[in-house]
């Protein structure tokens, strides 16, 4: 298996899942029963997560803290232990943030990773729901661009570390928010709905220093009530680019051709219907 060295000088060995892992009752109950989708319209409004997320930024909400870290396993010893709020806990920080290399590729967040040509976007299903380019990037004139490129799929869950970060030094060219619903980002939700195109996004158009015109998509999900990015014009390599609050999100990087070399163990995990685990700052590729 090829592998790459990370900027924190560990050796990464890609731990998998597979993609059509097990969902818990409440998913499918809300996904495969008409009665669920009959609630399910309800609580995926934007107003249900903004609802739960003024909850969750109360006090008393950092009780449900303990029982979520053991349910998830979290390895809290990468984060500070102390919180105000189970919102706060959620976006929490890092205590220790990587070092850098110049001429990695990096992931930008945690999440579990899927990689994409897309020019196969165009023609075949992705996560299970059809889309066209256009679709995912909320903007045609961006298509002919990516069209002969890599579309990056980093599906965040509870577990993950859930602030972002940029990839490169550079600038943004272009912020666009797109309204939407939210759906869960799980499998059961992309085997029904078209949850990419669906659900609320935030597209940014980065000019960046080492791997060209980048096009970066948040995606929020049931119970996020928010994604949360900075006001920012220039930025350095992995400075924060912003946060989810509670529940699961997803966010698309898409590359132009011939910028960069992909850890081909990545591409042939997707192939063989797996998502690799990544974390922020492990290198996925570098320049080409």
């Amino acid at each position: 298996m090829s592998r790459y060295r990370n900027s924190n000088s560990r050796i990464c060995d890609f731990p998998t899942v597979l993609k059509s892992e097990t969902e818990g009752f409440l998913l499918r109950f809300l996904y495969r029963t008409w009665i669920g989708r009959s609630l399910l319209w309800i609580l995926i409004q934007p107003w249900v997560s903004k609802l739960v997320g003024s909850f969750l930024n109360l006090k008393v909400s950092r009780w449900f803290v303990p029982r979520f870290i053991r349910k998830n396993q979290i390895a809290m010893e990468r984060y500070f232990e102390s919180y105000e709020s189970f919102n706060e806990f959620f976006s929490r920080p890092l205590k220790v943030q990587p070092r850098l290399s110049k001429l990695d590729f990096i992931a930008p967040c945690d999440g579990k990773l899927s990689i994409f040509p897309t020019k196969e976007i165009r023609n075949i299903s992705l996560k299970h729901s059809s889309y066209h380019l256009s679709d995912l990037l909320g903007n045609s004139d961006l298509e002919a661009r990516y069209e002969e490129g890599y579309c990056l799929v980093f599906r965040l869950t509870p577990d993950d570390y859930h602030r972002y970060h940029f990839l490169d030094d550079g600038k943004i060219v272009k912020q666009v928010s797109i309204p939407g619903v939210l759906h869960t980002v799980r499998p059961i939700a992309m085997a029904n709905y078209p949850v990419y195109f669906l659900n609320q996004r935030e597209v940014t158009v980065m000019e960046t220093k080492h791997f060209g015109v980048v096009t970066q998509v948040e995606i929020g999900a049931l119970c996020v009530g928010k994604i949360c990015n900075h006001s920012v014009s220039n930025f350095k390599k992995g400075e924060e680019k912003g946060k989810f609050l509670f529940g699961g999100s997803t966010i698309l990087l898409f590359l132009e051709k011939n910028v960069v070399d992909l850890n081909e163990t990545l591409i042939f995990n997707t192939k063989a219907n797996k998502e690799t685990i990544v974390c922020f700052g492990d290198v996925l590729g570098r320049k080409r």
